[in-house]
């Protein structure tokens, strides 16, 4: 093997290398984050969304938060209001696979924003609640 050649090929794989270590350390929800900041949103508060999550919303005569269901701590199980079926914590910090799946995230934001805001969530404001589920 040329001396070259040998550079050139090691050179790469230290790139390669660096390259999955930076995928590696991206937490969970930093795609989610990337996106609504493609949407025009950002930057992002895990402040904005811990007062989010408490904050009440009128919807169709009720008096509804994010924790009216998940609890006041993202930490610990929740329970649905109607059902009464336990929720598993939204925090990364107990429940790695949350903020693993965009398409998961996605559709669970869009169903809970209309039943807790009564209109889906703008992007700012689902990038506030990414960055406050990361921080705990």
């Amino acid at each position: 093997m040329n001396a070259n050649f040998s550079r050139h090929l090691v050179l790469a794989l230290a790139i390669g290398v660096g390259a999955l270590a930076d995928s590696a350390a991206a937490a969970p929800g930093d795609d989610l984050l990337a996106t609504y900041q493609g949407q025009g949103a950002g930057p992002f508060s895990a402040a904005a969304g811990a007062q989010a999550w408490t904050a009440k919303h009128q919807v169709e005569g009720e008096s509804r938060s994010c924790a009216t269901c998940h609890g006041t701590d993202p930490t610990k199980s929740g329970k649905h209001a109607a059902t009464g079926k336990p929720i598993e914590p939204l925090a990364v910090s107990s429940n790695p696979k949350r903020l693993t799946d965009p398409a998961k995230v996605e559709k669970w934001l869009g169903r809970n924003c209309r039943w807790t805001l009564g209109r889906d969530c703008r992007p700012q404001e689902k990038g506030d609640f990414v960055k406050y589920i990361q921080s705990l």
